[in-house]
């Protein structure tokens, strides 16, 4: 899973959410249990405390040291009951302690003394030397004859930190099914959350410049995502009447420069054509009929690009075989090659079906080898090759040409874009060929790519989706 994702940042932060709220809700839990358990096992102590000074110790100098020890041992049995009780007057010396529980939970002879005697009843935690931890409660008593005394009443800790850990423990097991809810449930609810966002990422990844004529589904959601659908649907909408508005300019306009270049170019044919024409300038009207014919290309070229994204491609589809077209194509730009002293040739060995207008497969073909012969030095060689690879029609025109630089790579197919302007106005070219075959190969559901090193040549591959019902038997190129 991405981590830098919407869907995982909302599950994380939705389960960590729940997590830390089950935390701090068992950490309350356990502090509040532990106060309580506390409090009362105290308060138990508080209470046997004062019900012995104010039982036993009140007339203790007429009953008696030995009858207050006899009547705690018989009332509270602090032995079998495992409670410590201790009794110590105000000048130090202890009047009763009880020994050893029958449990031998703790021992009451490590137990300190009692040094500082508060004045006000008050506990303490007492930690014994054999590790156990007594909750004492010290309780100040007067007698009838004014004599002060200390009651400590303690018991041992132990069964309150079992309950504590019992609860502990119950938290414990149910963290994990509290973080596997957290996390199921988080996905479920982002899951649904962002489903339409999903819907909308397909469709919008479906739309292109040829199919602008469709919107993005409106999820009646009523929240933002609604929104946003309609907006973005809204600004297809310009941007499909904006692409419109441009190929009928580009397309209105090729056409009406047709005739008029049309008619310059007679004009200038029949001027140069008079006997009496001085040569300077039957030269100067030459130039000009080169310029007028490059125009006339470009133009041309503008007006298929203008019929191409207008759909013109699909209107003469049929089933053609591409490798004889490719062959027919290459011997007839061999006299081409021929005249620049390189060599053509063509590895088709097997028919394959493509769906498409042969006419315009036909011009990605001449366009391909004719860019490879511009800048093939002569001696040098262009291959063509036809073959099947994983369900398409591959097309291949490599050369051991001049090569393009990796930087102008990535603008190749651009409208307008020349690698050396210099070198290509003085070929011909006008930067509109590999534009051309783009939109075709696009038209076709195809796509093209190049690889190329400078200095070391160039090869363009042509991707096209087979005929439907032609059953690939092998693995060309």
């Amino acid at each position: 899973m991405n981590t830098r994702s919407i869907r995982f940042r909302l599950i994380v932060w939705h389960a960590g959410l729940l997590i830390a709220l089950f935390l701090c809700f068992g950490l309350a839990t356990y502090a509040g249990v532990k106060f309580h358990l506390v409090r009362n096992l105290a308060d138990s102590q508080f209470r046997r405390a004062r019900q012995i000074g104010a039982t036993l110790l009140k007339d203790i100098d007429k009953t008696g040291e030995a009858y207050v020890a006899e009547e705690i041992n018989t009332r509270y049995a602090p032995e079998i009951n495992a409670r410590f009780v201790r009794i110590t007057r105000g000048d130090g010396r202890i009047v009763y302690s009880s020994g050893k529980p029958k449990d031998l939970s703790f021992d009451p002879a490590s137990l300190a003394p009692l040094t500082n005697p508060p004045d006000q009843p008050s506990t303490r935690q007492e930690k014994l030397s054999d590790g156990n931890t007594l909750l004492v409660a010290i309780v100040p008593s007067v007698s009838d004859a004014s004599n002060r005394f200390y009651v400590e009443v303690g018991a041992p800790l132990e069964p309150v930190q079992a309950v504590l850990n019992k609860l502990l423990f119950w938290l414990a097991l149910g963290l994990p099914f509290i973080v596997a809810v957290a996390v199921g449930g988080g996905h479920v609810l982002v899951t649904r959350a962002l489903a339409p966002v999903e819907i909308i990422g397909r469709k919008a990844e479906q739309i292109s410049l040829r199919n602008l004529s469709e919107r993005l589904p409106v999820v009646p959601t009523g929240d933002e995502l609604e929104r946003l659908s309609i907006a973005v649907n809204h600004m297809i909408t310009r941007l499909d009447e904006a692409f419109q508005h441009n190929r009928r300019f580009m397309a209105d306009a090729s056409h009406e420069l047709r005739t008029p270049l049309t008619v310059i170019r007679g004009e200038l044919e029949a001027t140069a054509q008079q006997a009496r024409l001085p040569s300077d300038l039957r030269d100067t009207i030459g130039s000009v009929l080169e310029e007028v014919e490059r125009l006339a290309g470009i133009v041309e070229c503008l007006f298929a690009l203008a019929k191409l994204e207008a759909g013109d491609a699909q209107a003469k589809w049929a089933q053609f075989d591409l490798a004889k077209l490719a062959t027919t194509t290459a011997e007839q730009m061999c006299l081409l090659a021929e005249d620049k002293g390189i060599s053509i040739s063509c590895d088709a060995p097997r028919a394959i079906s493509v769906e498409g207008d042969s006419a315009r497969l036909k011009q990605v073909v001449v366009n391909l080898l004719d860019n490879a012969i511009k800048y093939t030095p002569p001696g040098g060689m262009v291959n063509l090759s036809v073959a099947e690879s994983n369900a398409n029609a591959v097309l291949e025109v490599a050369d051991n040409g001049i090569g393009i630089p990796a930087t102008d790579q990535p603008h190749l197919f651009e409208r307008f874009f020349r690698v050396d302007k210099a070198r290509s106005r003085d070929l011909g070219g006008a930067g509109l060929g590999l534009a051309i075959v783009k939109s075709i190969c696009t038209a076709h559901g195809g796509q093209v790519a190049v690889q190329s090193i400078e200095g070391h040549g160039s090869r363009f591959k042509v991707e096209l989706p087979l005929a439907r019902g032609t059953n690939s038997k092998s693995n060309h190129g």
